[in-house]
């Protein structure tokens, strides 16, 4: 199931594509899409956190913090699933298309290995810090305030070239100084999950820093794992094209409600 949003732009050449939300497994609908028909990926897939029976839970509380089946994966199935969506991606995205993977240490390091497998160009890996973050659940370690974000370029080592990255548009968000890869930005707050929320859910500003820094305007934006829909709303804010891609009918209903509330 696709849900059209409506697009002020007269010259889309990607017409089922463009801002439209799948509401369908992310790997089958890619299958579907032709080659080379995105122009970058900016998305956050499961962490294969939630992997006991009842989840994540804070030491202190009887809150769960992750027990959605959906992140919650046994045996190798986690690295086949991550290769199965990984190999789509790039396959759909143009070369030389920038590619943004969210991750924690949970699963991170599967993932930069599996693209040093597939020969993908490592262009940074960006440090989310979490100044705001929840205390540790276990009471036997740091308290894990950060996320990663790898940065690929869709194409090999040897022939990445011209990957879209806007360094003035950087400086000025720095202060006119070079922006370093350590990102300070709150989690997400309490305003922008009024029609619903997350567990994973990332926060506006940071989202809409990745897509201007990382993008051109009109450019056709692809989220296949979509969630709440903050990467769609940074790009419809900033003037990109976009496409998502979310399996749960509830996350994809409040993406729509979000972008719709957006749109007015």
């Amino acid at each position: 199931m696709a849900t059209d949003l409506p697009s002020k732009n007269s010259k889309e050449s990607k017409p089922r594509l463009v801002n439209q939300i799948f509401c369908a497994d992310a790997i089958e609908v890619m299958k579907n899409w032709p080659e080379n028909c995105i122009d970058a990926c900016i998305t956050d897939p499961p962490y294969n956190i939630a992997r006991k029976k009842r989840g994540l839970a804070w030491a202190f509380s009887a809150h769960i913090t992750m027990q959605s089946d959906w992140d919650r994966f046994i045996n190798n199935d986690y690295e086949a699933f991550t290769q199965a969506w990984l190999e789509q991606v790039c396959r759909v995205t143009r070369k030389n298309g920038n590619i943004f993977i969210f991750g924690s240490y949970h699963n991170i390091y599967l993932i930069g290995a599996l693209a040093q497998k597939m020969d993908l160009r490592i262009i940074n890996s960006i440090i989310w810090a979490k100044p705001n973050a929840q205390p540790n659940i276990t009471c036997r370690m740091f308290t894990e305030s950060t996320e990663q974000i790898i940065w690929l370029c869709n194409n090999s080592q040897s022939h990445a070239a011209k990957w879209t990255f806007n360094y003035e548009e950087a400086k000025k968000l720095n202060n006119g100084k070079q922006m370093r890869n350590f990102w300070s930005i709150p989690t997400t707050p309490a305003s922008e999950r009024k029609l619903g929320k997350h567990p994973s859910q990332k926060p506006l500003q940071l989202m809409e820093r990745l897509v201007k820094l990382t993008t051109k305007p009109d450019d056709l934006i692809l989220d296949c794992f979509a969630g709440s829909g903050s990467t769609l709303i940074a790009c419809h804010k900033l003037k990109r094209r976009f496409v998502g891609i979310e399996k749960d009918p509830n996350y994809c209903a409040v993406a729509l409600a979000r972008l719709r509330q957006l749109q007015g």
